[in-house]
């Protein structure tokens, strides 16, 4: 960077990067702004100088001619390990772009926090990528005024903006046949307080599919909220009540990680004494205190299709896309029998 006589560096402008890979203004700006007719050595040329003179974009100046290259994604916390798949998804869909996600953090799920869509939008993004958020209404004046793709969200008969989501209902009922298949009966699913969709969807497959194989007398939904303290004390109620199940299935891999914690501090023999089937299919699944059956959702195609999509809106696309990930089960070792199952209890 340039420096003033006053020891203040002076910005790289798109002159410089001009001059030096000896094309015009025009060019470098139709680079810059991913313009069609834009020949690949000439792209490689005007790239090479940007390194080369450690040119950065002006993201004020760039809203001021459309677009600031920058997108909104909205999630609903950070401690759900699930949610860095989804980052890392659409990372992989923003490379080899000029595209950049800024990320913020919603905590009034299922609606979204104005303040901070408004504070996005307020910043030139030029789309927003919202985890999570159920409320059809408030999303359908957000499509209204920014391009806008959701993932978690099963409103698909909206025509203003696209959805990703992983088919909740045949997750629920591949855990359920996975546990039947297993040998076990009594099988009780563990949720959310919530309206979300993605859990009506979750909880309804899980009670069609037990129905289905003859055993709605044991269907059982209890809803936790999504605090620590709150799952644990759940857990434990469930695990030493008298008519306890045989096996659970969780919401989420990190509510199955809080219930394995509690089974083996009650000394429950997983999966002997109670099975567990997570839902996520997050790497810590695989570590050898934990080895979490869980239905794999894909967190990374979920961030990759929707950050897609969203470039394809900003880029002019307006008739809406619902894509749907098809989920697939991961067994491991909390969901395989070792030993003669125990008579199921009476309904």
């Amino acid at each position: 960077m340039k420096s003033s006589g006053g020891g203040k560096p002076n910005r790289i402008t798109i002159r410089d990067v001009a001059a030096d890979a000896n094309v015009s203004v025009a060019a470098v700006s139709k680079v810059l702004r991913e313009a069609y007719g834009v020949s690949p050595s000439m792209r490689s040329k005007v790239h090479s100088s940007m390194a080369k003179l450690g040119y950065r974009p002006h993201t004020a100046a760039r809203g001021m001619r459309g677009q600031t290259f920058t997108l909104g994604l909205i999630l609903p916390d950070f401690r759900n390990p699930f949610f860095a798949d989804i980052i890392d998804g659409s990372h992989d869909a923003l490379a080899g772009t000029q595209y950049q996600a800024l990320i913020g953090i919603n905590r009034t799920t299922p609606t979204v926090d104005e303040g901070l869509v408004n504070s996005m939008i307020d910043r030139q993004m030029d789309g927003l990528l919202i985890v999570g958020a159920n409320d059809q209404a408030q999303l359908i004046e957000i499509a209204k005024r920014t391009p806008l793709v959701t993932i978690g969200n099963h409103h698909s008969s909206n025509q203003v903006y696209d959805t990703v989501n992983n088919d909740d209902d045949e997750a629920a009922r591949l855990a359920v046949r996975h546990l039947v298949e297993s040998g076990y009966r009594n099988i009780t699913m563990l949720s959310l307080i919530s309206d979300s969709t993605i859990i009506k969807e979750r909880e309804r497959g899980y009670r069609d599919e037990m129905n289905r194989l003859g055993l709605g007398r044991f269907a059982r939904i209890v809803n936790a909220s999504q605090t620590p303290q709150d799952v644990q004390k759940t857990a434990r109620a469930i695990l030493t009540a008298p008519d306890r199940p045989e096996a659970i299935f969780c919401w989420t891999d990190f509510i199955a990680l809080q219930v394995i914690g509690v089974a083996t501090e009650l000394g429950r023999r997983i999966p002997d004494d109670i099975a567990i089937v997570g839902h996520d299919n997050t790497m810590y699944c695989d570590f050898a205190q934990n080895s979490l059956t869980s239905v794999d959702q894909s967190g990374q195609m979920l961030g990759l299709k929707a950050a897609s999509l969203l470039i394809e809106r900003i880029k002019g696309r307006e008739t809406p896309e619902h894509y749907l990930v098809a989920p697939r089960l991961v067994v491991r070792n909390s969901s395989i029998r070792r030993t003669p199952a125990r008579p199921a209890a009476a309904s």
